[in-house]
């Protein structure tokens, strides 16, 4: 039995059990985090709101992606929101985190709505989840009016409406209207029609490792996050600033930070490293078991 069938109810089962924060105890925490890098209270503030995550998540199943994947994405972005968020603005951390949530999921819902990946810019996002509601609008208008629109001046003036240029919207149609066939298909009703892949020359994975690449990457997520949650905080400073900035850090800046020696900082990097796969190899052997 697949292990995504346990997590997203259990996940579910303990955000409904978390504390609600006031607004006091919510900005003590953010600025707990923010100038201390308190982790118990990054965990707090993030437990408190993964009800808030679960429940956009809940938003986005009519587009036909695992409940367990979308509550994956919404706690990537509530994470993302907690370390980004600033107390002294004067918001609420839950108005804040609502944006970087739905961000997450829409950009998450776009990658995989087709095994065929194109392009996803601001507003191809914007038509993707919102093209059908405002042709619907603008048909009803027409109509009330007593005019029929034809679909060149639809498209202009969903492009007029939304915001985007006329080609994208003419893209974002045929990208809705469409849906992934068989490549193993016939190209003719003949019996002995030839099949679509016959014609293709490209030698890259089929559909079915793709999916089941993108099944196996979610779940070594789920495991690095564990195996970076075991380090301690120095080790996990460490491993975050070589390996998960955008642009690494050295070991000498790193020492100077820390106080440290050059080579001191690269042995702590090398026992985070170890430990991180010890981690690894035991959740896997455990699945494994499990399966």
């Amino acid at each position: 039995m697949p292990l995504d069938a346990f997590s997203d109810q259990t996940m579910s089962r303990k955000a409904m059990k978390a504390e609600l924060l006031d607004a006091e105890t919510e900005l003590r925490l953010a600025y707990a985090w923010r100038d201390q890098r308190d982790e118990a209270a990054l965990h707090r503030l993030i437990t408190a709101y993964m009800r808030l995550a679960i429940s956009m998540a809940s938003k986005f199943r009519r587009y036909g992606a695992p409940m367990n994947d979308l509550i994956q994405e919404a706690s990537l972005g509530l994470m993302k929101a907690a370390d980004k968020f600033d107390p002294d603005r004067g918001v609420r951390f839950s108005t804040y985190a609502v944006w970087w949530i739905k961000a997450s999921i829409q950009d998450y819902v776009m990658r995989n709505w087709s095994m065929v990946r194109t392009g996803s810019t601001s507003s191809q996002k914007a038509l993707f989840f919102n093209l059908r509601r405002v042709q619907a609008k603008l048909e009803r208008e027409a109509e009330s009016r007593g005019e029929t629109l034809d679909a060149h001046q639809l498209r202009h003036m969903i492009a007029t409406e939304v915001g985007v240029p006329l080609a994208d919207v003419e893209m974002m149609e045929g990208r809705l209207s469409g849906t992934d066939f068989s490549l193993n298909a016939t190209q003719s009703a003949e019996d002995e029609g030839r099949e679509w892949i016959d014609a293709l020359e490209d030698d890259s994975a089929q559909a079915a490792e793709t999916v089941e690449g993108a099944h196996d990457a979610a779940h070594l997520r789920n495991w690095l996050i564990i195996a970076i949650q075991g380090l301690n905080q120095r080790e996990r400073f460490i491993v975050t600033e070589r390996k998960l900035r955008e642009a690494p850090r050295t070991l000498e800046s790193l020492g100077e930070e820390l106080g440290l020696s050059k080579e001191r900082v690269r042995q702590l990097e090398a026992a985070a490293f170890g430990k991180m796969r010890r981690s690894l190899e035991t959740q896997s052997r455990e699945v494994h078991h499990f399966l």
